[in-house]
Protein backbone atom coordinates (compact mmCIF):
# COMPACT_ATOMS: atom_id res chain seq x y z
CA UNK A 1 0.00 0.00 0.00
CA UNK A 2 1.46 3.46 -1.08
CA UNK A 3 2.28 5.52 2.08
CA UNK A 4 -0.37 7.68 1.30
CA UNK A 5 -2.97 5.50 0.81
CA UNK A 6 -6.32 4.80 2.96
CA UNK A 7 -7.71 1.76 4.10
CA UNK A 8 -11.88 1.26 4.98
CA UNK A 9 -10.62 2.58 8.98
CA UNK A 10 -8.57 5.27 8.34
CA UNK A 11 -10.65 6.74 5.21
CA UNK A 12 -13.66 6.45 7.68
CA UNK A 13 -12.06 8.10 10.23
CA UNK A 14 -11.03 10.79 8.00
CA UNK A 15 -14.63 10.98 6.20
CA UNK A 16 -16.28 11.00 9.70
CA UNK A 17 -18.20 7.74 8.45
CA UNK A 18 -18.51 4.27 9.83
CA UNK A 19 -16.18 1.52 8.31
CA UNK A 20 -19.38 0.10 6.71
CA UNK A 21 -20.90 3.21 5.22
CA UNK A 22 -17.27 3.57 3.23
CA UNK A 23 -17.53 -0.44 2.57
CA UNK A 24 -21.28 0.35 1.10
CA UNK A 25 -20.50 3.27 -1.00
CA UNK A 26 -17.20 1.65 -2.52
CA UNK A 27 -19.36 -1.26 -3.74
CA UNK A 28 -21.42 0.90 -4.89
CA UNK A 29 -19.02 2.68 -6.69
CA UNK A 30 -20.13 6.32 -4.88
CA UNK A 31 -16.24 5.98 -4.10
CA UNK A 32 -12.84 6.24 -5.69
CA UNK A 33 -11.22 2.58 -4.15
CA UNK A 34 -9.47 -0.87 -5.80
CA UNK A 35 -8.84 -3.88 -4.36
CA UNK A 36 -4.99 -4.94 -3.20
CA UNK A 37 -4.56 -8.43 -1.62
CA UNK A 38 -8.88 -8.20 -1.51
CA UNK A 39 -8.89 -5.15 0.78
CA UNK A 40 -9.82 -1.71 -0.46
CA UNK A 41 -7.86 0.86 -0.89
CA UNK A 42 -7.97 4.73 -1.54
CA UNK A 43 -5.85 6.75 -3.11
CA UNK A 44 -5.70 9.93 -0.73
CA UNK A 45 -5.47 12.27 -3.84
CA UNK A 46 -8.35 10.57 -5.64
CA UNK A 47 -9.96 10.42 -2.23
CA UNK A 48 -10.06 14.76 -2.05
CA UNK A 49 -10.58 15.15 -5.96
CA UNK A 50 -14.17 13.28 -5.45
CA UNK A 51 -14.72 15.45 -1.99
CA UNK A 52 -13.61 18.83 -4.16
CA UNK A 53 -16.19 17.78 -6.73
CA UNK A 54 -18.91 16.76 -4.24
CA UNK A 55 -18.65 20.12 -2.86
CA UNK A 56 -19.49 21.39 -6.30
CA UNK A 57 -22.59 19.62 -6.55
CA UNK A 58 -23.78 20.55 -2.76
CA UNK A 59 -26.66 22.91 -1.77
CA UNK A 60 -26.10 24.99 1.20
CA UNK A 61 -27.63 22.54 3.11
CA UNK A 62 -25.20 19.81 2.90
CA UNK A 63 -22.13 22.35 2.37
CA UNK A 64 -23.00 23.71 5.98
CA UNK A 65 -23.11 19.99 7.08
CA UNK A 66 -19.88 18.83 5.28
CA UNK A 67 -17.96 22.52 6.95
CA UNK A 68 -19.34 21.56 10.15
CA UNK A 69 -18.14 17.79 9.90
CA UNK A 70 -14.34 18.42 8.71
CA UNK A 71 -14.29 21.38 11.97
CA UNK A 72 -14.88 18.48 14.28
CA UNK A 73 -11.09 16.98 13.17
CA UNK A 74 -10.02 20.05 15.55
CA UNK A 75 -7.16 21.05 13.17
CA UNK A 76 -8.41 24.54 12.91
CA UNK A 77 -11.02 26.71 14.44
CA UNK A 78 -13.45 28.95 13.08
CA UNK A 79 -11.66 32.24 13.06
CA UNK A 80 -8.72 30.60 11.36
CA UNK A 81 -11.33 29.32 8.44
CA UNK A 82 -12.94 32.22 8.03
CA UNK A 83 -12.01 33.81 4.60
CA UNK A 84 -11.56 37.22 5.26
CA UNK A 85 -9.25 36.48 7.79
CA UNK A 86 -7.40 35.10 5.27
CA UNK A 87 -8.22 37.13 2.54
CA UNK A 88 -5.98 40.75 3.21
CA UNK A 89 -7.10 43.40 1.27
CA UNK A 90 -3.11 43.87 -0.55
CA UNK A 91 -3.94 40.39 -1.77
CA UNK A 92 -6.72 41.47 -3.90
CA UNK A 93 -6.45 42.95 -7.34
CA UNK A 94 -9.03 44.73 -9.04
CA UNK A 95 -8.58 44.53 -11.78
CA UNK A 96 -6.29 41.67 -12.30
CA UNK A 97 -4.36 42.41 -15.26
CA UNK A 98 -4.15 38.96 -17.11
CA UNK A 99 -5.80 37.59 -20.00
CA UNK A 100 -4.40 34.35 -20.82
CA UNK A 101 -4.69 30.82 -18.22
CA UNK A 102 -0.60 30.89 -17.75
CA UNK A 103 -0.74 35.05 -17.09
CA UNK A 104 -3.89 34.41 -14.31
CA UNK A 105 -1.93 31.86 -12.71
CA UNK A 106 1.38 33.58 -12.58
CA UNK A 107 0.15 36.83 -11.70
CA UNK A 108 -1.90 35.20 -8.59
CA UNK A 109 1.31 33.97 -7.12
CA UNK A 110 3.06 37.01 -7.67
CA UNK A 111 -0.02 38.84 -5.98
CA UNK A 112 0.56 36.73 -2.66
CA UNK A 113 4.10 37.04 -2.93
CA UNK A 114 4.21 40.37 -2.75
CA UNK A 115 2.51 40.38 0.34
CA UNK A 116 4.90 38.29 2.12
CA UNK A 117 2.37 35.29 2.29
CA UNK A 118 3.64 33.04 -0.17
CA UNK A 119 7.42 31.88 -0.27
CA UNK A 120 7.91 30.29 -3.66
CA UNK A 121 5.46 31.96 -6.74
CA UNK A 122 7.20 30.01 -9.33
CA UNK A 123 6.75 26.75 -7.88
CA UNK A 124 3.58 27.32 -6.56
CA UNK A 125 2.45 28.74 -10.09
CA UNK A 126 4.14 25.27 -11.13
CA UNK A 127 2.31 23.39 -9.35
CA UNK A 128 -0.94 25.18 -9.54
CA UNK A 129 -0.73 24.60 -13.87
CA UNK A 130 -0.24 20.91 -13.28
CA UNK A 131 -3.86 20.90 -11.25
CA UNK A 132 -5.10 22.66 -13.99
CA UNK A 133 -3.84 20.19 -16.50
CA UNK A 134 -5.68 17.19 -14.43
CA UNK A 135 -9.06 18.94 -13.87
CA UNK A 136 -9.98 22.69 -14.08
CA UNK A 137 -10.70 24.18 -10.86
CA UNK A 138 -13.06 26.86 -12.76
CA UNK A 139 -16.98 26.86 -11.86
CA UNK A 140 -20.03 27.23 -13.56
CA UNK A 141 -20.19 31.05 -12.31
CA UNK A 142 -17.39 32.48 -13.59
CA UNK A 143 -15.07 31.68 -10.47
CA UNK A 144 -12.22 29.72 -10.68
CA UNK A 145 -10.28 28.09 -7.19
CA UNK A 146 -6.77 27.74 -7.75
CA UNK A 147 -5.09 25.36 -6.17
CA UNK A 148 -2.18 22.49 -6.03
CA UNK A 149 -2.98 19.38 -6.14
CA UNK A 150 -2.04 18.92 -2.67
CA UNK A 151 -1.54 21.32 -0.37
CA UNK A 152 1.84 22.18 -0.36
CA UNK A 153 2.80 24.16 3.09
CA UNK A 154 6.30 24.14 2.28
CA UNK A 155 5.47 27.26 -0.18
CA UNK A 156 4.41 29.54 2.65
CA UNK A 157 4.48 29.57 6.08
CA UNK A 158 0.52 30.41 7.35
CA UNK A 159 -2.94 29.23 4.68
CA UNK A 160 -3.66 32.05 3.03
CA UNK A 161 -6.18 33.32 0.46
CA UNK A 162 -5.67 35.91 -2.61
CA UNK A 163 -8.24 37.22 -4.87
CA UNK A 164 -7.83 38.85 -8.65
CA UNK A 165 -11.10 40.42 -11.01
CA UNK A 166 -10.56 40.29 -14.39
CA UNK A 167 -11.98 42.95 -16.10
CA UNK A 168 -13.43 40.61 -18.90
CA UNK A 169 -14.10 36.95 -18.76
CA UNK A 170 -10.82 34.11 -19.81
CA UNK A 171 -11.12 30.84 -21.01
CA UNK A 172 -10.43 28.88 -17.95
CA UNK A 173 -11.60 25.74 -18.73
CA UNK A 174 -15.52 25.95 -17.30
CA UNK A 175 -18.27 24.08 -18.19
CA UNK A 176 -20.15 24.44 -21.36
CA UNK A 177 -17.34 27.06 -22.51
CA UNK A 178 -18.23 29.61 -19.41
CA UNK A 179 -15.52 32.32 -19.15
CA UNK A 180 -13.96 32.71 -15.66
CA UNK A 181 -13.07 36.32 -14.10
CA UNK A 182 -12.79 35.93 -10.57
CA UNK A 183 -10.21 33.91 -9.65
CA UNK A 184 -9.16 32.50 -5.75
CA UNK A 185 -5.93 31.40 -4.93
CA UNK A 186 -6.01 28.85 -1.88
CA UNK A 187 -2.49 27.99 -0.05
CA UNK A 188 -3.62 25.57 2.36
CA UNK A 189 -1.49 23.64 5.36
CA UNK A 190 -2.93 20.64 5.17
CA UNK A 191 -5.58 18.52 3.43
CA UNK A 192 -8.34 18.95 6.38
CA UNK A 193 -8.24 22.86 6.36
CA UNK A 194 -8.40 22.88 2.47
CA UNK A 195 -11.45 20.79 2.33
CA UNK A 196 -13.51 22.86 5.06
CA UNK A 197 -12.01 25.92 3.27
CA UNK A 198 -13.37 24.78 -0.06
CA UNK A 199 -16.73 24.63 1.59
CA UNK A 200 -17.16 27.57 3.24
CA UNK A 201 -16.05 29.10 -0.40
CA UNK A 202 -18.48 27.04 -2.19
CA UNK A 203 -21.29 28.42 0.14
CA UNK A 204 -20.14 31.80 -0.15
CA UNK A 205 -20.09 31.72 -3.90
CA UNK A 206 -23.35 30.44 -4.30
CA UNK A 207 -24.56 33.82 -4.07
CA UNK A 208 -24.96 35.50 -7.47
CA UNK A 209 -25.77 38.59 -6.00
CA UNK A 210 -22.55 38.76 -4.04
CA UNK A 211 -20.68 38.20 -7.09
CA UNK A 212 -22.54 40.56 -9.18
CA UNK A 213 -21.80 42.80 -6.67
CA UNK A 214 -18.03 41.88 -6.90
CA UNK A 215 -18.14 42.66 -10.73
CA UNK A 216 -18.87 45.77 -10.45
CA UNK A 217 -16.41 46.99 -7.28
CA UNK A 218 -13.81 48.96 -8.39
CA UNK A 219 -11.72 49.09 -4.81
CA UNK A 220 -9.84 45.93 -3.18
CA UNK A 221 -11.05 47.22 0.39
CA UNK A 222 -14.55 47.38 -0.86
CA UNK A 223 -14.35 44.08 -2.28
CA UNK A 224 -13.10 42.59 1.28
CA UNK A 225 -15.84 44.22 2.76
CA UNK A 226 -18.61 42.32 0.85
CA UNK A 227 -16.88 39.09 1.71
CA UNK A 228 -16.85 40.38 5.87
CA UNK A 229 -20.88 40.71 5.30
CA UNK A 230 -21.68 37.94 3.36
CA UNK A 231 -19.94 35.72 5.53
CA UNK A 232 -21.52 37.70 8.51
CA UNK A 233 -24.37 35.95 6.86
CA UNK A 234 -23.06 32.60 6.61
CA UNK A 235 -22.45 32.16 10.01
CA UNK A 236 -25.62 33.22 11.15
CA UNK A 237 -27.29 30.79 8.94
CA UNK A 238 -24.89 28.22 10.36
CA UNK A 239 -25.77 29.67 14.25
CA UNK A 240 -29.43 29.24 13.70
Amino acid sequence: MAIDDFDIDSLAAHLHLSPEQVRKMVERNKLPGRRVGGEWKFSRAEIHHWFEERIGVSDETELARVEKVLGTHGTVDDVEMEIASLLSVERIAVPLIARTRNSVVEKMCELAALSGALWMPREMAASIRNREALHPTALGNGVALLHPRRPQPTFFGDSFLAMGITAGGIPFGGPRGVLTDIFFLIGSSDDVSHLRLLARMSRLLQNPQLLDDFRHTASAGDVWQLIVDAESELDKVKGS
